[in-house]
Protein backbone atom coordinates (compact mmCIF):
# COMPACT_ATOMS: atom_id res chain seq x y z
CA UNK A 1 0.00 0.00 0.00
CA UNK A 2 2.88 2.30 0.66
CA UNK A 3 4.39 2.06 -2.84
CA UNK A 4 0.82 2.73 -4.42
CA UNK A 5 0.52 5.85 -2.06
CA UNK A 6 3.89 6.92 -2.51
CA UNK A 7 3.17 6.54 -6.71
CA UNK A 8 -0.35 8.51 -5.90
CA UNK A 9 1.59 11.33 -4.24
CA UNK A 10 4.37 11.36 -7.28
CA UNK A 11 1.59 11.10 -10.19
CA UNK A 12 -0.10 14.37 -8.31
CA UNK A 13 2.71 16.60 -7.96
CA UNK A 14 3.67 16.06 -4.25
CA UNK A 15 7.35 16.44 -5.08
CA UNK A 16 8.02 12.60 -4.91
CA UNK A 17 11.02 11.89 -7.37
CA UNK A 18 10.65 8.25 -9.00
CA UNK A 19 13.24 6.24 -9.70
CA UNK A 20 17.11 5.77 -8.72
CA UNK A 21 19.00 8.93 -8.25
CA UNK A 22 21.37 10.46 -10.86
CA UNK A 23 24.76 9.46 -10.40
CA UNK A 24 25.98 12.75 -12.44
CA UNK A 25 23.98 15.63 -12.14
CA UNK A 26 22.68 17.93 -14.89
CA UNK A 27 26.34 20.22 -14.65
CA UNK A 28 28.52 17.27 -14.55
CA UNK A 29 27.35 15.40 -17.75
CA UNK A 30 27.33 18.41 -19.34
CA UNK A 31 30.86 18.88 -18.42
CA UNK A 32 31.61 15.26 -19.54
CA UNK A 33 30.63 15.84 -22.89
CA UNK A 34 32.54 18.69 -23.33
CA UNK A 35 35.75 17.17 -22.18
CA UNK A 36 34.94 13.79 -24.28
CA UNK A 37 34.13 16.16 -27.38
CA UNK A 38 36.87 19.06 -27.05
CA UNK A 39 39.23 17.26 -25.66
CA UNK A 40 39.23 13.83 -26.59
CA UNK A 41 39.06 12.77 -22.58
CA UNK A 42 38.89 8.80 -22.65
CA UNK A 43 35.76 6.81 -20.91
CA UNK A 44 37.15 5.51 -18.22
CA UNK A 45 39.70 8.58 -17.39
CA UNK A 46 36.45 10.46 -17.00
CA UNK A 47 34.73 7.72 -14.76
CA UNK A 48 37.82 7.90 -12.58
CA UNK A 49 37.61 11.74 -12.09
CA UNK A 50 34.04 11.50 -11.57
CA UNK A 51 34.03 8.28 -9.42
CA UNK A 52 31.35 6.63 -10.96
CA UNK A 53 31.54 3.35 -13.25
CA UNK A 54 32.49 3.39 -17.14
CA UNK A 55 29.01 2.92 -17.71
CA UNK A 56 27.76 6.33 -16.12
CA UNK A 57 29.78 7.94 -18.69
CA UNK A 58 28.97 6.09 -21.78
CA UNK A 59 25.13 6.26 -21.06
CA UNK A 60 25.82 10.47 -20.66
CA UNK A 61 27.67 10.21 -24.19
CA UNK A 62 24.93 8.36 -25.89
CA UNK A 63 21.87 10.31 -24.17
CA UNK A 64 24.07 13.81 -25.45
CA UNK A 65 24.32 11.41 -29.13
CA UNK A 66 28.15 12.20 -29.03
CA UNK A 67 29.09 8.80 -29.23
CA UNK A 68 29.77 5.88 -32.26
CA UNK A 69 30.15 6.15 -35.36
CA UNK A 70 32.24 9.19 -36.38
CA UNK A 71 30.56 12.12 -38.27
CA UNK A 72 33.50 12.21 -40.50
CA UNK A 73 32.90 8.75 -42.62
CA UNK A 74 32.67 11.16 -46.00
CA UNK A 75 36.52 11.31 -45.53
CA UNK A 76 36.71 7.62 -46.17
CA UNK A 77 34.16 7.49 -48.91
CA UNK A 78 36.40 9.82 -51.12
CA UNK A 79 38.88 8.44 -53.52
CA UNK A 80 42.33 9.50 -53.41
CA UNK A 81 41.92 12.27 -55.76
CA UNK A 82 39.49 14.37 -53.39
CA UNK A 83 36.57 13.72 -55.58
CA UNK A 84 33.76 11.85 -53.82
CA UNK A 85 32.61 7.96 -55.64
CA UNK A 86 29.37 8.65 -57.65
CA UNK A 87 26.73 7.12 -57.00
CA UNK A 88 23.07 7.69 -56.90
CA UNK A 89 22.11 8.66 -53.16
CA UNK A 90 24.30 9.30 -50.80
CA UNK A 91 26.72 6.57 -49.49
CA UNK A 92 25.72 7.24 -45.75
CA UNK A 93 22.18 6.80 -45.98
CA UNK A 94 22.79 3.61 -48.55
CA UNK A 95 25.36 2.02 -46.67
CA UNK A 96 25.08 2.73 -42.92
CA UNK A 97 28.47 3.08 -40.86
CA UNK A 98 29.08 -0.08 -38.00
CA UNK A 99 31.86 -0.91 -35.61
CA UNK A 100 33.32 -3.62 -35.81
CA UNK A 101 36.35 -5.96 -33.99
CA UNK A 102 38.70 -6.97 -36.75
CA UNK A 103 41.31 -9.82 -35.44
CA UNK A 104 44.78 -8.50 -35.25
CA UNK A 105 45.89 -11.30 -37.92
CA UNK A 106 43.68 -9.80 -40.41
CA UNK A 107 44.57 -5.92 -39.70
CA UNK A 108 48.39 -6.73 -40.26
CA UNK A 109 47.31 -8.76 -43.44
CA UNK A 110 45.40 -5.54 -44.64
CA UNK A 111 47.81 -2.87 -43.54
CA UNK A 112 49.22 -4.36 -47.03
CA UNK A 113 46.30 -3.59 -49.10
CA UNK A 114 45.74 -2.49 -52.41
CA UNK A 115 42.74 -0.70 -51.59
CA UNK A 116 43.45 2.67 -49.95
CA UNK A 117 40.27 3.34 -48.10
CA UNK A 118 40.86 0.07 -46.13
CA UNK A 119 43.64 0.96 -45.01
CA UNK A 120 42.60 4.55 -43.82
CA UNK A 121 40.03 3.15 -42.26
CA UNK A 122 42.00 0.81 -40.72
CA UNK A 123 44.40 3.72 -39.27
CA UNK A 124 41.52 5.43 -38.07
CA UNK A 125 40.51 2.02 -35.91
CA UNK A 126 41.09 1.55 -32.14
CA UNK A 127 43.32 -1.43 -30.42
CA UNK A 128 41.63 -3.34 -28.68
CA UNK A 129 44.01 -6.02 -26.72
CA UNK A 130 42.07 -9.53 -25.65
CA UNK A 131 44.32 -11.98 -23.81
CA UNK A 132 47.79 -12.26 -25.95
CA UNK A 133 46.35 -11.04 -29.33
CA UNK A 134 43.97 -8.00 -30.14
CA UNK A 135 41.34 -6.94 -32.29
CA UNK A 136 41.13 -3.66 -34.06
CA UNK A 137 37.60 -1.61 -33.50
CA UNK A 138 36.79 -0.01 -36.92
CA UNK A 139 34.01 2.02 -37.29
CA UNK A 140 33.26 2.32 -40.81
CA UNK A 141 30.43 1.80 -43.78
CA UNK A 142 29.76 -2.24 -44.47
CA UNK A 143 30.81 -2.08 -47.99
CA UNK A 144 34.51 -1.19 -46.54
CA UNK A 145 34.23 -4.01 -44.29
CA UNK A 146 33.09 -6.45 -47.09
CA UNK A 147 35.96 -4.91 -48.91
CA UNK A 148 38.59 -5.98 -46.40
CA UNK A 149 37.14 -9.53 -46.02
CA UNK A 150 37.50 -9.87 -49.83
CA UNK A 151 41.34 -8.49 -49.44
CA UNK A 152 42.46 -11.05 -47.13
CA UNK A 153 40.29 -13.81 -48.64
CA UNK A 154 43.65 -15.37 -48.97
CA UNK A 155 43.76 -16.08 -45.55
CA UNK A 156 40.82 -18.46 -45.57
CA UNK A 157 42.20 -20.29 -48.41
CA UNK A 158 43.39 -23.72 -49.05
CA UNK A 159 47.27 -23.95 -47.74
CA UNK A 160 46.49 -21.09 -45.11
CA UNK A 161 47.23 -21.44 -41.59
CA UNK A 162 44.78 -22.44 -39.06
CA UNK A 163 44.92 -19.19 -37.35
CA UNK A 164 44.20 -17.14 -40.30
CA UNK A 165 41.49 -19.52 -40.96
CA UNK A 166 39.83 -18.79 -37.79
CA UNK A 167 40.25 -14.86 -37.97
CA UNK A 168 39.13 -14.75 -41.06
CA UNK A 169 35.97 -16.77 -40.36
CA UNK A 170 35.68 -14.59 -36.93
CA UNK A 171 35.42 -11.46 -39.14
CA UNK A 172 32.94 -12.79 -41.85
CA UNK A 173 30.80 -13.91 -39.18
CA UNK A 174 30.88 -10.21 -37.53
CA UNK A 175 30.45 -8.39 -40.94
CA UNK A 176 27.29 -11.00 -42.07
CA UNK A 177 25.98 -10.20 -38.12
CA UNK A 178 25.65 -6.80 -38.96
CA UNK A 179 24.91 -6.75 -42.68
CA UNK A 180 21.73 -8.67 -41.43
CA UNK A 181 20.86 -6.40 -38.59
CA UNK A 182 21.09 -3.48 -40.75
CA UNK A 183 18.87 -5.44 -43.51
CA UNK A 184 16.56 -5.71 -40.50
CA UNK A 185 16.79 -2.00 -40.18
CA UNK A 186 18.31 -2.65 -36.23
Amino acid sequence: MATKASLSAAVHGRAQVLGRPARLSPEQAAAVVAAHQNQGAAVKALAREYGVDPKVIRRALDSAGVRGVPEDLGELLEEPGGEEKAGPESPAAADPGVSIDVPGLLAEHLQDAADVVVRDALRGGRTIRRGQGYSLRVAAPLSIHRAALEACAALAADGATPAGRKAYRVYADRVEARQSRAARGQ
